[in-house]
This record gives structure tokens, C-alpha cells and sequence, in this order.
């Protein structure tokens, strides 16, 4: 499936997907949160290496790509006037 452009979309596409970012945002709090306990209890057995770096990098993905890409969609709809 093509990705559109955000800006191409109607309204109601653009509600739909403030929805589906807003599903995926709760999926990756998760994600973080399992992650950062993963890194405390390697901290906390003294354990540093792959155990802890691996969790700490997929962190810095996941907060830098939904904060770009939530910002792009939050413009859009407040051009519009939908949120």
C-alpha cells in the first residue's frame, strides 16, 4: 500500500489516522516501558553490555520517530480546524 502524503488526505482520513497514531503511541509507551524496566534490572544485577544497550537504542527509536511524525499530523489537523 502507497503512504499519502498527510496534507493529500480529507478530513476524515486524517481523523482516522490521528486515530490509528494515537493506538500506535499507546503500543509504544509500552514498548518504552518494558524496555526501561529491562535496562533497570540489568543495572540493577550489575550486568553491562548487550543487555542493556540493545533496550536504550530501540528507546531513542521509538521517542524520535512518533515525535516527528505526530507533529506533521497535529499541524494539519489544526489548519483544518479539527482538533
Amino acid at each position: 500500500m502507497e503512504k499519502k502524503i498527510l496534507s493529500e488526505l480529507t478530513d476524515q482520513e486524517l481523523l482516522q489516522e490521528a486515530k490509528k497514531r494515537k493506538s500506535t503511541s499507546i503500543t509504544n509507551a509500552f514498548l518504552i516501558g518494558f524496555l526501561v524496566g529491562i535496562v533497570v534490572y540489568s543495572v540493577a544485577k550489575n550486568t553491562w553490555g548487550f543487555l542493556t544497550l540493545i533496550p536504550l537504542f530501540l528507546i531513542y527509536k521509538l521517542v524520535n520517530k512518533s515525535k516527528y511524525d505526530d507533529k506533521e499530523l497535529e499541524n494539519i489537523l489544526k489548519a483544518r480546524g479539527l482538533k
